[in-house]
């Protein structure tokens, strides 16, 4: 059976109206603030965060640098964007996009039996290694995301009505 949906398309949340939008806000901000403060210490030590990232082993040098420069900076933009409530949408579906991958990443390792730090909020190799953990942690935060995706309402913008205009007169 298929979930009604609203008229801008977007999946109804069968939970009341003022429950919803408090669910998505504190998904949004949790989720943001866990995105700004794991890209803080990566932007500030990048060639740590890219020993980090090949210590996986699942990308060849050139790459993996240029993922460990790039991946926090999103991270950071991603993570004020939920916190700003601009461009809300996009920041989530980025960082479902990114939780996706370092699951992936994470349970790659784990398969193959890597005992390394995960480089998530520290750089200290001698931090806690991965684990299923980890893996859960990732799994609620990507629950999140699809939370505010699912949930989140654009406010109007300046001058724009909210809702559609009817002509009470003329053709």
């Amino acid at each position: 059976m298929a979930r009604p949906r609203t008229t801008d398309g977007a999946v109804k949340l069968p939970v009341r109206p003022d429950l919803r939008r408090v669910h998505v806000t504190l998904a949004r901000i949790v989720l943001g603030t866990v995105f700004v403060f794991a890209s803080i210490e990566k932007i500030a030590d990048p060639d740590a965060f890219a020993a980090a990232v090949a210590n996986y082993r699942a990308l060849p040098a050139f790459p993996a640098l240029a993922a460990a420069t790039v991946v926090p900076w999103v991270e950071l933009l991603c993570g004020f964007g939920l916190l700003s409530g601009t461009r809300v949408r996009g920041s989530a579906l980025l960082i479902s996009g990114m939780l996706v991958v370092f699951t992936g990443l994470v349970i790659s390792a784990l398969l193959r039996g890597l005992d390394i730090s995960c480089g998530c909020f520290t750089l200290d190799p001698s931090a806690a290694t991965v684990g299923w953990r980890k893996v859960a942690e990732n799994v609620l935060l990507l629950a999140a995301a699809g939370l505010v995706l699912i949930g989140w309402r654009e406010a109007p913008r300046f001058g724009q009505a909210t809702e559609p205009r009817v002509d009470a007169g003329g053709d």
